[in-house]
């Protein structure tokens, strides 16, 4: 499982605009093949920074997504409304387990 998180920092004058895109595309993005689930978070001491959180069941699902048209068209609306470079990570989970 691949965890994926975007720092997304946009111009205060265009963050509603950012909140119309997620809510028309948010779903059609958790249902691309290999996403489990795609959330959008506020920064609660800037207005101005989103996270999006998403799962995917593999690196290759995510890239074959960023690869897609659903990306690249919602790539093209947003990068305009940005006031710093997204910052992304992905992480994987390590098992763990406690001692009895």
């Amino acid at each position: 499982m691949l965890k994926r998180i975007v720092k997304l920092t946009f111009k205060a004058e265009n963050i509603e605009a950012f909140q119309e895109i997620f809510k028309e595309r948010g779903d059609r993005i958790a249902e691309s093949p290999g996403c489990r689930s795609v959330e959008l978070l506020q920064d609660q001491n800037d207005p101005r920074i989103f996270f999006t959180f998403s799962l995917w069941d593999s690196e290759e699902d995510l890239n074959n997504y960023r690869k897609s048209p659903l990306f690249g068209d919602t790539w093209k609306k947003t990068k305009a409304l940005f006031d710093d470079k997204p910052q992304a990570w992905s992480t994987t989970s390590i098992a763990h387990k406690t001692a009895e």
